[in-house]
């Protein structure tokens, strides 16, 4: 059923030579889609591509910093030269940072918005010509971080708060033009991200501060999205525990505050200590 959906069309994934979004390009080509990949190292996006390839998939790949309008008007370009249309976007790409506000060098907060916010916002506006032509679907990966701040993590939770309220306000201007949107907000999901997640002066962490084998795969994230995109639901919100926390913080939002804290505080290396 998916597949008969999904067959022919052609995907843009931002940011899909690792995790979420490079689980998405396998998900959605296996569907049948024709997938289009970016991403920041040519080398990544080789292979990546090559692996798409062995599973049968068509598919390409361009070099292009999200964080760049002109790359981003360069994507759109190059994909409706090969593949003749757009759509689905699905905006995944993103970094993360780990480091109290008051030590944070503010290149790491621009860079943050820049890949995560402004990426998603100059690939969009990019690509919603086609999208609204072909009464497509625009996908926003963001986070529980959305909805709920966590401590360290001011710039992120920046981002994606600007990322949730964008993507509401265009869902709303669009809507009665047949473009469906969805808002993605995964949890804690096993992939690369608090490996190069920023510190302080803006150098990766290198080593996550969880235990990435409890969480949630980047494929099964790519698998609610995929349902999600072809069912065009509003938003979805994943993990219990991600659930949970939208569930408490509109109803307790001052206890969970202090749940937040507690929680976070005792991850390892915690800036709190």
């Amino acid at each position: 059923m998916l597949f008969m959906q999904l067959k022919n069309k052609v995907v843009i994934i931002s940011g899909a030579t690792s995790g979420i979004g490079k689980a998405c390009a396998f998900t959605f080509g296996s569907a049948g889609a024709k997938v289009v990949i970016t991403g920041r190292s040519q080398p990544k996006i080789d292979n990546t591509l090559v692996q798409l390839q062995k599973a049968g998939i068509d598919c390409m790949g361009i070099l292009a910093d999200v964080a760049s309008q002109d790359d981003n008007e360069q994507v759109a370009k190059e994909t409706i030269a090969h593949f003749g249309k757009i759509d689905i976007l699905i905006n995944n790409a993103g970094i993360s940072m780990r480091a109290l506000f008051k030590d944070l060098d503010m290149k790491v907060f621009h860079q943050v918005m820049n890949t995560n916010f402004w990426g998603a916002v100059y690939l969009t506006k990019a690509c919603l010509p086609q999208i609204i032509a072909n009464k497509g679907s625009i996908v926003a990966v963001s986070s529980i971080n959305g909805f709920r701040g966590t401590p360290a993590r001011t710039a992120y939770t920046a981002s994606k708060f600007a990322m949730n309220g964008f993507f509401e306000s265009l869902r709303t201007e669009v809507m009665k033009l047949g473009v469906h949107v969805l808002v993605a907000c995964p949890g804690f999901t096993e992939s690369n991200i608090r490996n190069i997640a920023l510190t302080a002066d803006g150098s990766p962490q290198k080593e996550s501060p969880r235990d990435e084998s409890k969480m949630m795969t980047s494929e099964e994230v790519a698998n609610a999205i995929l349902s999600a995109t072809v069912k065009r639901k509003r938003d979805i919100v994943l993990t219990s525990q991600g659930k949970l926390a939208h569930f408490l913080n509109k109803w307790i939002p001052g206890v969970m505050d202090t749940l937040v804290y507690n929680h976070m505080a005792k991850e390892k290396d915690s800036p709190f200590n």
